[in-house]
């Protein structure tokens, strides 16, 4: 089971939990401390000095140096940022080649906003992924975002085993149902690795559902800011510990970063 840490996100402020790392030590910090308690993949959002989702360019390889000097870790890069930032400046990100880069394949709305992916850009950031070696993970938010994801791997752009992420729980996407989760699950392709992202409340148990199913899971602040109701996280880490007792209550074993690595099939970046 591969466990991957999101410290971040692009939503929720210091105001609505004051653990949630913002700057590029406190992000680094937070990995490496998730690294240690199991996490073999770092989900990446960063933000500016006043807290704001960003696409910067140096910021981001701010944040990546200081997580390679405190751990190992596999990075991800959004490349969702926030809604606020245009399409063009998220997508710079993948310049910075990490070994992994999220993909988004439909706009939508998102909560009271609107997520914009225009497919022929979707498409553009696509190929570049392939051509730089930065693994694309889809972040299907409804069924027709795998429909759309199937589209790319059958038109050429996509190969090998794709790499998913369900997000449940985002007002305009999917609701949090163990339902939802299992259908999509039924439709992945027999190679396709993923795990599931739950927002909020029902974090914990899709997260245990998606672990029971035989998929990875992904755990930390930007997906719920709660321990349990009325009680906030004091970090990523305990959220991170959690999942990893959860697989292992369920028989399954934690991945390191060199057997992630593998099973995702990565190419090695030198940083």
């Amino acid at each position: 089971m591969i466990l991957t840490v999101a410290p971040t996100g692009p939503v929720a402020m210091k105001a609505d939990n004051p653990h949630l790392p913002t700057s590029p030590v406190e992000i680094a910090d937070a990995v490496a401390e998730a690294y240690a308690a199991g996490a073999a993949v770092a989900h990446i959002h960063v933000r500016d000095e006043d807290q704001r989702p960003t696409a910067d360019l140096g910021i981001a390889r701010r944040v990546m140096d200081l997580i390679a000097e405190r751990c190992p870790i596999l990075i991800q890069l959004s490349t969702g940022v926030g809604l606020s930032v245009p399409f063009a400046e998220r997508a710079e990100l993948v310049e910075l080649q990490p070994e992994m880069a999220t993909l988004n394949p439909c706009s939508m709305s998102f909560g009271r906003g609107e997520f914009r992916n225009p497919p022929e850009d979707v498409e553009r950031l696509a190929r570049r992924m392939v051509d730089l070696g930065v693994k694309p993970e889809l972040e299907i938010y409804d069924t027709g975002h795998l429909d759309a994801c199937l589209r790319l791997r059958d038109r050429g752009v996509l190969e090998g085993a794709l790499q998913f992420s369900i997000v449940l729980g985002v007002q305009g996407g999917m609701s949090a149902t163990a339902q939802n989760l299992i259908a999509l699950v039924d439709r992945l392709p027999a190679d396709a690795v993923w795990q599931v992202i739950a927002i909020g409340r029902a974090n914990l148990e899709l997260t245990a559902i998606g672990l029971a199913l035989g998929g990875n899971a992904r755990a930390g602040l930007e997906d719920t800011l709660h321990l349990g109701r009325g009680v906030l996280a004091p970090g990523s880490t305990p959220l991170v510990e959690r999942a990893a007792r959860i697989a292992r209550d369920l028989g399954r074993e934690i991945a390191t970063v060199e057997s992630a690595r593998a099973s995702l099939g990565l190419v090695t970046h030198a940083r």
